[in-house]
Order: C-alpha cells, then structure tokens, then sequence
C-alpha cells in the first residue's frame, strides 16, 4: 500500500519551488553526495559523524535517518505532502521516480530531489481535522503521515468529502512528547488568531507594536482608507517614524493589487506595515520590494514571532486576546 510521506522544503521556505519545479526534495548538501541506496542507517550515520565531528549524536543519528528513508524507503507512487507555514496550505502530491543527487540545487536546499506531480488544489490547515493538525506538527523534514490523515489529505486536495476520521484523542502518537514542541506550539498559536474576528486581530497588532514602544491609533470599523492603525513615537502621527498598518484577516492571499493600492495613499516620510493572515503571493512580495516607501509584509507566521518575541512586553489587553505561558524545554 502506498504511503504518504510528509516533506517540509526548509521549514516550508521552498513551498512553491517544490510546485514550479515538479519535485520533492531535502538539503544536507554534504551528506548528499556520499549517501547511497543499500547503505544503513548505521553507515549513514557514521559518514555523517566523519563528515561533521563535533555534531552531536542525536542531531546526527535524525539527520542521517532522514536522509536514509528519503533514499531507500520513499517509493514511486508514495504520496507526498509539504506545508507552507506562511500561508498554512498544504500541497498534495505523487511521487513518480527515483531519487537524483543535485549539486546545482545544494545552495537551495534541493541536493536530493524526487519527481513529484502536485495536485492543483492546495488544503488549508483550519480546514482539517485536529487529530490531522497534529499528525502533521512534527519538525523533522521527514516522515510518514498516519493513513487517517493520508486519507483526508487526498480527499480534500480531489475536492471531496473527508472520510470519518478518529477523534483528537486517538491522534498519531510521538514517541518522544517533547519532538517538535516548539513547531507544534507556533501552529496551535496560528490556530488561535485565526479564529479571531478580524477587530480583534487588529487590536492584536496594535498590542504588538505598542510591545515595540510605539503609541498607536486604531481606527474604527468602516472605510479607512489603508489605515487600519497609526503606530508613532507620540501616538498621532506628528513624529516620525509614523508607522502605517493595513490589516487583512482572511483566508486568501493578498496580492499585487492590494499593494498597490495601499501604497497609493501614503507619504514620502511613512513607513508601512501590511498584515495578512491568509498570506501574499509572489506578486504582492515584489510589489513591496520595489515600494517608494518602506514597507514590511507580515504573515501570519511573522505576527505570532513578533507576538513571541514582544509577548512578556505587552499588556493585559493584548495577553486577553492570546493567552500564554513561558515554558522551558531541556537542549
């Protein structure tokens, strides 16, 4: 029976690059070139040892693994999946040959490489079932995805109906319950702000960016021109820099248009923030990368690292929208 092997393309940086290409693909750029089919894990291991002395050996024995199953136990015909953190879809796919070493691609992340062939239709993270959620939160580049959550995958990047699927509590079991806390943490914190209307989202970024030591003015609901908050050293806008947010709370991209559009009304001293949850596309990046003003693109990964970062500085109104706890884990 044929498996489903989740696939994360540096921490899902090369999402759209596994599409345009037609492939699957991990880095390990020094390990790629000397790993070969038939080997063990043992003997992958220890060239990785040879190859890095001073790794550690859990952080080799995982590496070397990862490397190992992506050579020897990926198959044609496999199901594959990959997750774009940015935009929270995932991207279903077949695998159709064999594994290809890529020197040429080393510097990208890609020096191993399976032809894949993606499914059109992309599957959004709030749209699956939690017992799926979790299956899919563990860090390492690769795995296998349980068959409960293979089956809702497929079903729903054909455009079907999802098979009944087990309640949360009898999700994929990890045998360590500390692998992928910190993954597994930032999307469960994802999963809160997006299920916040979007006022709340709003007051949330304001919350941030007064955490930062800027003063800010939220505007009301209704037409605001592109300016959902003002966030300035005085709190009005007088004093530079004068920080312009547009906040959009929804599931689709933001693309080109949408950039432009904001940047039309702003002033040769401003600074823009453009927040969106449902992520932007390649368009929207390069319209802001050409911007008369400086202008940041948040998604929704970036809004919960700055909340992260800035958390311990905010206040009792922005800790009421996402409540959390700091929590130590051992190295």
């Amino acid at each position: 029976m044929a498996k489903m092997w989740m696939i994360r393309g540096e921490s899902g940086r090369l999402y759209d690059d596994f599409r345009e290409r037609g492939v699957a693909a991990i880095g390990w750029s020094q390990l790629a070139p000397l790993a070969k089919p038939g080997m063990t894990r043992k003997e992958v291991t220890r060239l990785y040892q040879d190859i890095e002395p001073n790794i550690k050996p859990g952080t080799a024995i995982s590496g070397a693994s990862q490397v190992w199953r992506f050579i020897n136990e990926i198959q044609p015909g496999d199901w594959v999946v990959t997750y774009s953190p940015a935009n929270r879809t995932y991207l279903v796919g077949k695998i159709t040959g064999d594994f290809k070493h890529n020197p040429d691609l080393a510097d990208l992340g890609m020096s191993l490489t399976r032809p894949a062939q993606w499914q059109a239709q992309e599957v959004d993270r709030d749209s699956l079932s939690t017992a799926s959620k979790n299956s899919l939160g563990s860090t390492l580049t690769v795995f296998v995805v349980p068959d409960f959550a293979l089956q809702e995958l497929k079903a729903m990047a054909a455009g079907d109906k999802p098979p009944a699927l087990p309640p949360a509590e009898e999700a994929y079991p990890d045998s360590d319950p500390l692998a992928g806390m910190e993954s597994l943490a930032l999307e469960r914190i994802k999963d809160l702000i997006n299920a916040l209307p979007w006022d709340d989202v709003q007051h949330l970024v304001a919350g941030i960016l007064r955490a930062m030591g800027y003063k800010t003015q939220v505007s009301r609901a209704g037409p605001d021109r592109g300016k959902d908050i003002i966030a300035s050293p005085d709190g009005f806008g007088f004093e530079n820099p004068r920080i312009i947010v547009e906040v959009k709370h929804r599931k689709e991209q933001m693309g080109s248009q949408q950039i432009r559009s904001f940047l039309g009304g702003r002033y040769k001293d401003d600074r823009g923030l453009y927040v969106s949850t449902g992520g932007f596309s390649k368009d929207a990046y390069y319209e802001a990368e050409r911007a008369s003003v400086p202008l940041t693109l948040w998604t929704l990964d970036n809004l919960v690292r700055a909340l992260i970062e800035h958390y311990g500085q905010t206040d009792s109104e922005t800790k009421r929208l996402i409540p959390l706890k700091l929590t130590y884990l051992p190295l």
